[in-house]
């Protein structure tokens, strides 16, 4: 018998990522809804989907991997880049770029994840400080879908 209790999961789903930045010359929002492969493996969340022009990576597949408390972000593409969010720590990682390579702290500042086999949604509010400038805060806010008719609904 090979059946186990609990088997991984791996589906088509839609995903609408909304992402806010404040701080800066002027603050910034973009909202970006796209077709994403959601899978678990391990009892690790992963949500894979490709940016687009609307969030200025095109040619970026991104990755997020949900495992209890911690949030793993890996960009591969034009854009790579892996971010780890903890609430209330802070983690140092990388962001390579077409014009360059920068270090990048992200504290995380809230974090809230209400995921199950069929989507949910995760929020995160985090600042940024690159090159130990603080460059500002950020949030995005993720809703996974299952995949069918319909578009997800606004609001």
């Amino acid at each position: 018998m090979d059946h186990m209790m609990e088997s991984d999961m791996d589906k088509d789903v839609l995903i609408s990522v909304t992402g806010a930045q404040t701080g800066g010359p002027n603050g910034e929002e973009t909202e970006l809804i796209t077709k994403g492969r959601f899978s678990r493996q391990s009892g690790a969340y992963y949500i894979t989907y490709d940016e687009s022009s609307v969030t200025g990576m095109l040619g970026t597949t991104t990755t997020l991997k949900v495992d209890g408390g911690v949030i793993a972000l890996v960009r591969h593409g034009c854009v790579n880049s892996q971010f780890l969010f903890e609430e209330g720590k802070k983690h140092l990682s990388y962001y390579d770029t077409p014009d360059g390579s920068y270090a990048v702290g992200i504290f995380t500042r809230k974090m809230d994840v209400d995921i199950d086999d069929r989507g949910g949604e995760i929020t995160v509010g985090y600042a940024v400080d690159i090159e130990n400038t603080r460059f500002g805060v950020s949030d995005f806010h993720m809703r996974i879908y299952e995949g069918g008719p319909g578009v997800p609904p606004s609001g």
